[in-house]
């Protein structure tokens, strides 16, 4: 496995991991009578697009400004 794609796995990891933990929080219950297929796929409806087009994203802006501040 190549640096990059180690770097890539972990800027990922940094943007699903509290998206998931905070999206349970708030909708667990909520989502809680439904059986496991049905859940997951509400999981991934709402976080995939939410962690691609603004998780990565912030995660990144926030390694840039601490890169800067180094």
């Amino acid at each position: 496995m190549t640096t990059i794609k180690i770097k890539l796995a972990l800027r990922i990891w940094l943007a699903i991991y509290p998206s998931i933990t905070v999206f349970l929080y708030i909708f667990g219950e909520a989502i809680s009578g439904f059986s496991l297929p049905v859940k997951t796929l509400i999981l991934t409806l709402v976080l995939v697009p939410w962690v691609v087009f603004a998780g990565v994203p912030a995660v990144d802006y926030l390694l840039a400004q601490f890169k800067r501040t180094r």
